[in-house]
């Protein structure tokens, strides 16, 4: 077990590896510094890194068997762990003695307050209290609950997704009404969370409460979501109602076949979505007889993995599209099978949202996507055959959020970043750079037109110098996060150097490609660089200093791992290393 992967048990294993090498060498001073802290990752976490950083360092040497080492710098580190142990305390708490005072108090109040977490969890998950909380509720509130009864049991949601859901299915709902209406739930644990969130504050996952498909609780949600709901669910026939205001199809089998010899003659949905399917058949003209759609999302969202498979038997169902004038999300994300968007596509003038992400048989586009002036996201990221980007999207003045945008060679695309300055809403940008294509060295200065931008990611598909010497990247004022995939060259270039960067910068992320040495030969000091993150995945020739890097970014903490797949992510700032091999790190 790595120390850093779980910190409850990091002491406990140090004192285990302690006991081999004990009769051998006098570690008695440092059993004992460790024994009095082995409770503390219990009580407090807020400053554990620092500690966790000297309890690496022993552990490093005890797994390599470097005794001679631990034994020179053995004072140090029990220097390291007092000073550490007393930033974990409360203030008062200054010598060992009232540490440990301090630890035996804490500790009762920890233990209290996980007794009490567990019986709040019991109570939450008994079905009678479950009914008491679910019969509080007004009419309205339960329309919202019940609407989430369509996703897949134990599904783990994003407050995002939900929110998105809510404003379809059950009516448009703006953000101040969400949240009130999400604390409202969660407060009653009829929602609870997912994974280590503790408070609403920082809930962004969660589950509804498993007590909903309890034998005694279901029968009678069941009746009111004929009622209030007005969602037809293959599994639960019995709840269409075609005249419910809002009419929304979900398709929760794993293969299904949309036409009206299944019971699916309604003309009136508003949103279909895809919360289970892998495999869609669309019946002869099912598609064109649905005049008042609005959501159509068959693409993955609910489950955003490429082990989600779904496929369409034909997309003979693209061209039935045409007559829906009020189409205004559209979602293919990761469906196979879909060879081509028909013309009728880029006519959907009222479309706010096309996200065609991960579609890797697409092939082609329709030549001129101008007339879908309303469009604020457009995703073609992950679209690899696609050969040429659609004519007039420097004409799409209302776009946020741009993602796929290809620079190819001349005879694929003659598009540049230069056509995207008029784009002056865009918030997030991801530009891929093909074999081949043809680059200004000014051309990235573009940039600089695109005053509200973000979040900016550019992919290089290439190698060579030529991509990167004399390429200079103008990087906003207002950039919060920057994401390099496959950069092509060796060092880090001018544009990428402390001074330069942004100070509203936050994350860096640098992903596979070339790239041998973060230090460029100057240590800036000044403080104008504010990284709190910076991640570095499969970069198997960097050689990584922390020392040097920590010079380079002043507001980075320094934590490094050097495994595949350990991934830091502590609240304080921190450095997040991935790798196909073990970079060299410095200890």
């Amino acid at each position: 077990m790595s120390i850093r992967t779980n910190p409850m048990k990091a002491v406990p294993t140090l004192l285990k590896r302690l006991v081999i090498v004990e009769k051998r060498e006098d570690l008695k001073d440092l059993k004992s510094e460790l024994n009095k802290i082995k409770d503390l990752f219990k009580i407090v976490k807020k400053n554990e890194e620092e500690l966790l950083d000297t309890l690496a360092v022993v552990d490093g040497y005890l797994r390599n068997k470097n005794i001679p080492k631990l034994m020179e710098v053995k004072e140090d580190i029990c220097k390291r762990i007092r000073n550490s142990t007393q930033k974990l305390l409360p203030d008062g708490s200054t010598d060992q003695g009232s540490n440990i005072e301090a630890t035996q108090s804490l500790g009762k109040t920890f233990q209290d307050e996980k007794d009490k977490k567990r019986e709040e969890v019991q109570e939450a998950l008994s079905p009678e209290k479950f009914k008491v909380h679910y019969n509080e509720l007004d009419r309205v509130h339960k329309r919202f609950f019940l609407s989430l009864l369509l996703f897949p049991e134990n599904a783990v949601i994003k407050k995002s997704t939900i929110h998105f859901w809510w404003s379809s299915v059950v009516g448009y709902i703006m953000i101040g009404q969400f949240e009130f209406v999400f604390d409202y739930l969660y407060s009653r644990k009829l929602l609870v969370p997912h994974g280590n969130d503790k408070s609403l504050v920082v809930v962004n996952k969660f589950k509804i409460n498993p007590c909903v498909r309890h034998k005694s609780v279901l029968p009678s949600l069941q009746n009111d979501k004929e009622q209030l709901c007005g969602i037809y669910s293959e599994l639960v026939a019995s709840s269409h109602n075609p005249n419910t205001s809002h009419r929304s199809l979900v398709l929760d089998q794993h293969k299904v076949k949309l036409s009206d010899r299944l019971g699916l003659k309604s003309t009136h949905w508003r949103a279909v979505f895809n919360v289970g399917a892998s495999y869609l058949n669309f019946g002869p003209q099912w598609m064109a007889k649905m005049k008042q759609l609005e959501v159509l999302q068959l693409g993955r969202w609910l489950h955003d993995s490429p082990k989600h498979h779904i496929e369409v038997d034909s997309e003979e169902f693209l061209k039935e599209l045409r007559d829906q004038k009020h189409l205004k999300y559209l979602s293919l994300r990761g469906i196979s099978r879909i060879f081509e968007l028909p013309p009728s596509i880029f006519q959907l003038e009222r479309l706010a949202i096309l996200d065609l992400k991960a579609c890797h048989n697409l092939e082609t586009l329709p030549n001129d996507i101008s007339s879908l002036k309303n469009l604020r996201q457009l995703d073609l990221s992950q679209c690899y055959l696609l050969e040429r980007m659609p004519k007039g999207i420097e004409k799409l003045i209302n776009l946020e959020v741009l993602k796929g945008f290809v620079i190819g060679s001349s005879s694929k695309s003659s598009y540049q970043i230069s056509d995207l300055a008029d784009l002056k809403n865009l918030e997030r940008l991801s530009i891929h750079i093909e074999s081949g294509a043809v680059i200004d060295e000014k051309e990235f200065e573009s940039l600089e037109e695109l005053s509200k931008l973000e979040h900016l990611k550019i992919s290089w598909g290439v190698s060579g110098k030529r991509y990167t010497d004399g390429i200079q990247i103008s990087l906003l004022s207002n950039l919060k996060k920057l994401h390099l995939e496959g950069f092509p060259g060796e060092s880090i270039p001018s544009w990428l150097e402390p001074s330069n960067l942004p100070k509203s910068l936050k994350e860096l992320n640098l992903t596979g490609g070339k790239l041998e040495s973060m230090d460029h030969g100057k240590l800036d000091h000044s403080d104008s660089c504010k990284l709190e993150i910076v991640r570095l995945k499969y970069l198997k020739d960097l050689n990584v200093d922390p020392e040097k890097l920590q010079a380079l970014f002043p507001s980075l903490r320094n934590q490094v791992s050097s495994t595949i797949t350990m991934k830091l992510c502590p609240p304080t700032t921190s450095l997040i290393v991935k790798g196909k091999q073990n970079p060299s790190v410095s200890s």
